[in-house]
């Protein structure tokens, strides 16, 4: 695991993606990338976040912004969740969980005494040259999106 901070180089990836094909990290430099990380599809709290973020889609294009949501969701799943809510973003798929590991997202949780692994809420935005730029742990989904959209027009 890369301990994630303001500055560091955000660790490369390439992922299955939505519709087929990959999406890879460092093809997008040049460009700011928002990663916003979510623990399930079509589940209340990652809709939510999920259509907010992608409500801002077109301003997030206008900051020169690139929306890529990530779960461990096989891509078929990701693909039935972005049709179904008709999001306007990537959503990438990490099934062996090895990138949401290496971002320190992949996390041992606990719900009523049962412990299991599974994804934190956390955003991260990356600027134009691949560096870390803000992180956002443990996300409250309400105003987070516009929070994010804001951060990436300030850069």
């Amino acid at each position: 695991m890369v301990e994630l901070s303001v500055g560091g180089a955000a660790p490369d990836f390439t992922l299955a993606r939505d519709g087929g094909g990959t999406v890879r990290l460092s093809a997008l430099r040049g460009r700011k990338v928002v990663l916003f990380f979510y623990p399930k599809a079509d589940t209340p709290g990652c809709t939510l976040e999920s259509k907010d973020f992608s409500c801002l889609a077109d301003a997030f294009a206008a900051a020169d912004t690139e929306l890529i949501g990530i779960s461990a969701d096989p891509v078929k799943k990701q693909d039935r969740f972005k049709t179904k809510y008709d999001l306007a973003l990537t959503l990438a798929s990490d099934e062996t969980h090895a990138m949401l590991e290496t971002y320190g997202v992949w996390t041992q949780k606990s719900m009523f005494g049962r412990k299991y692994m599974g994804i934190e809420r956390t955003t991260v935005l990356i600027n134009r040259d691949g560096r870390i730029a803000r992180v956002w742990p443990k996300v409250t989904v309400e105003g987070h999106a516009q929070e994010v959209l804001d951060a990436a027009k300030a850069l």
